[in-house]
């Protein structure tokens, strides 16, 4: 694959990564209420799901770009429109970033990687998600598109590891921060917005 497209690739996806959702809070709560040992553990089952999610979309891409680029086309059409409805979606709701208590019982490494790991499997907003985002990094002509779409999926996996493990390490100021702040949920809300429909636009041109 080309440089270009790489560091494309990798800077949209920092960008959805830092966005709040289910995952990265679940692994802000581990470290708040655990420590950084556990959240990092955490991160490791949420991106090992990140390979089942791949696989899916590897397997199903490929096949539609050998049927017709048509359907590719609306693949990448139906991508756009999908990141505009999470655009609106977080439009319309509250701007608040709710924590888990920070007084959770102890858990073995192994109970918390297998959490992350099924939370991140057996959610189809993933598999979704990555249908719209993966297949417009794709380039038809280099050949081996199942190749492309696992070495993204590795990519994928390896910046979201990497930005986990930050919010690990710097769970405890950053949750004090997020406490005291009023108007920190409301940024990120914008933030969100203004990432969906940035990366839906530059789907489409």
């Amino acid at each position: 694959m080309q440089i270009d497209t790489i560091l494309s690739f990798l800077f949209a996806a920092s960008l959805l990564t830092v966005m709040p959702g289910p995952d990265i809070i679940f692994v802000l709560a581990q470290s708040v209420g655990l420590g950084k040992k556990y959240g990092i553990v955490t991160s490791l089952g949420l991106v090992s799901g990140i390979l089942i999610h791949t696989s899916l979309i590897a397997l199903g891409v490929s096949e539609a770009i050998k049927q017709s680029e048509f359907v590719f086309l609306a693949i990448k059409i139906f991508g756009a429109l999908y990141l505009f409805y999470l655009a609106y979606k977080v439009y319309k709701s509250p701007a608040k970033i709710v924590l888990l208590s920070s007084e959770m019982e102890k858990q073995k490494f192994y109970v918390l990687f297998k959490r992350g790991f099924f939370m991140n499997v057996l959610n189809p907003k993933v598999t979704i998600f990555f249908l719209a985002f993966f297949p417009n990094f794709i380039n038809v002509e280099q050949g081996n598109m199942v190749y492309q779409i696992y070495f993204l999926g590795f990519l994928f996996m390896v910046q979201a590891f990497f930005i986990f493990s930050i919010v690990s390490v710097v769970s405890d100021r950053l949750t004090v921060f997020l406490r005291e702040s009023k108007n920190f949920a409301g940024y990120l809300k914008i933030f969100q917005i203004i990432v969906f429909i940035g990366i839906g636009v530059f789907i489409l041109i």
